[in-house]
């Protein structure tokens, strides 16, 4: 975690894990720089990160496409914290850190289990 006036894209490669199941690293155009692609490939990963458009100039067809894709899937990710933030409202405000982590531990664990009662109930209907 960094205070809410820091960049994102700097600490990207002290959170690339080297035990991570995937190989892709998923992230928005405010991710890409150099040092973060020599980053990734110096973890042995694969981009996913979205181009960025280029000012004055129309993106091209090739990169355009690139970002549909990624778009696809990155968005069944951001779901779960839009649903998150929008139905469960975690305003965390607590003081300290240990505090903020487990009311956001609590709010996962709640999305969840509501998530496995909606799945377990699809597949009773089934």
């Amino acid at each position: 975690m960094t205070h809410a006036a820091a960049h994102d894209g700097p600490p990207l490669p002290k959170l690339l894990n080297p035990s991570a199941f995937d190989s892709r690293v998923w992230a928005d155009s405010a991710y890409r720089s150099a040092a973060n692609e020599r980053a990734i490939a110096a973890a042995g990963r694969r981009s996913m990160v979205h181009f960025r458009k280029p000012k004055g100039r129309p993106m091209s067809a090739p990169y355009r496409r690139a970002n549909s894709t990624r778009s696809k899937v990155r968005s069944a990710v951001e779901h779960v914290f839009a649903e998150q933030k929008a139905r469960m409202g975690p305003f965390v405000r607590p003081v300290g850190l240990a505090r903020a982590r487990v009311k956001i531990g609590m709010v996962n664990l709640a999305y969840n289990m509501r998530r496995l009662i909606w799945l377990d109930a699809r597949c009773a209907a089934a």
